[in-house]
């Protein structure tokens, strides 16, 4: 794969088996002016391979070679449903960064891209913006600090003024990541959340 140079285009290749899915894919490279998408025959000299999945196991990582025989290629996953592939291995395939569907704005995936792409000359960090946790999304920012502070026992009341929240927002954050974890209730959330280590 081409070392790449700053100020020049990314090369960008996309393999999506969904063609909507694919169609939105290349809309956000049209949009970024730096970007710039490679046909399917020309994925060598692709600097970023994106590849979007609804589940991404090892026969998504089988797949990654058959794609690229590169051997510096480097991936972006896009997964819309669940991790289930070995972490260690999808690093030894060339994926460089995980990314969540329901995350993938068109900046998030532009920054993305770049990292994947080495665009300052360095290989990007291995599964760096969203890494992958036991079939679940990951949890916001907030999400992690309300799980953080049930599982310090306190209460909703307790968590809005340490956190400078109403109570309100509190019961709707804690929902969403109970929604987002799909546990049935609070203590199936949190513990769900601390042996997953996402807190």
């Amino acid at each position: 794969m081409p070392q790449q140079v700053l100020g020049a285009s990314l090369r960008v290749a996309i393999h999506a088996p969904a063609p909507l899915i694919r169609a939105g894919l290349s809309g956000f490279v049209a949009m970024e002016p730096r970007l710039r998408e490679v046909p399917r025959d020309r994925i060598r000299e692709a600097d970023a391979i994106v590849v979007a999945v609804d589940v991404a196991d090892a026969s998504v990582l089988d797949l990654l070679p058959s794609l690229s025989d590169h051997p510096g290629a480097r991936f972006l996953v896009v997964v819309s449903e669940r991790w289930q592939a070995d972490v260690s291995t999808a690093r030894h395939r060339g994926v460089r960064a995980v990314v969540w569907w329901d995350f993938c704005s068109p900046d998030v995936f532009v920054r993305t891209v770049r990292a994947v792409a080495g665009e300052d000359g360095n290989a990007a960090p291995a599964t760096r913006t969203v890494t992958p946790t036991r079939n679940r999304a990951p949890l916001s920012t907030r999400e992690v600090a309300v799980l953080r502070l049930i599982a310090e026992g306190r209460q909703c009341d307790e968590i809005a003024t340490e956190l400078s929240y109403s109570e309100r927002t509190v019961r709707y954050i804690l929902y969403g990541a109970m929604k987002r974890l799909r546990a049935r209730n609070r203590t199936h959330a949190v513990s769900y959340a601390i042996r997953a280590g996402l807190i």
